[in-house]
């Protein structure tokens, strides 16, 4: 796809040969920061790793249903995309569906931008930087998502979440 090597992928990304070799034998299951730093050594954003390919009507819709939104899941959390196949986004909104024990990985991740989000649901555990907050339903959060962070749910119940963030990704 790249027409890189796994070892200049891994050079580019600043991970180990083996950890490439191990995902693309899918004997390994990344994190979502994981993935994102594999990616940062590609010219793709996560949304375009996702992206089926499926564009459909060349007419967009203004409505969308559950059955039309794109989902992602990894290390339990699912993440619905609404509004797929909109052309050139400048903004992903997605509903976060976090599972007890779910988490975004050990790693915080950072990428360009802002994001920002309101928990429906349940209780969530949100690091940035150094500095965790507990967000329990009817909070919600906003930061520059150039810091390094990370979403878990070390609670007994789901934690439901609405988030947007610049530029557009998964």
């Amino acid at each position: 796809m790249s027409g890189f090597s796994q070892r200049e992928l891994a050079k580019r990304a600043g991970v180990t040969n083996s950890t490439i070799s191990m995902i693309e034998k899918n004997s390994v299951s990344p994190s979502i920061s994981s993935l994102r730093k594999v990616l940062s050594g590609l010219p793709m954003t996560l949304l375009e790793f996702f992206d089926t390919g499926d564009q459909g009507n060349t007419e967009l819709p203004v409505v969308y249903t559950p059955a039309q939104f794109q989902r992602t899941q990894s290390n339990g959390v699912c993440w619905e995309l609404i509004g797929k196949n909109f052309p050139n986004p400048q903004l992903g909104f997605m509903l976060e569906t976090y599972p007890s024990l779910a988490d975004t990985g050990v790693e915080g991740y950072s990428h360009d931008g802002e994001e920002a989000g309101y928990v429906i649901s349940g209780k969530i555990e949100i690091t940035v930087d150094d500095q965790v907050f507990e967000l329990t339903a009817g909070q919600g959060y906003y930061f520059d998502s150039r810091r390094p962070h990370r979403f878990r749910n070390p609670f007994d119940e789901p934690c439901v979440l609405v988030s947007a963030n610049t530029p557009a990704h998964l």
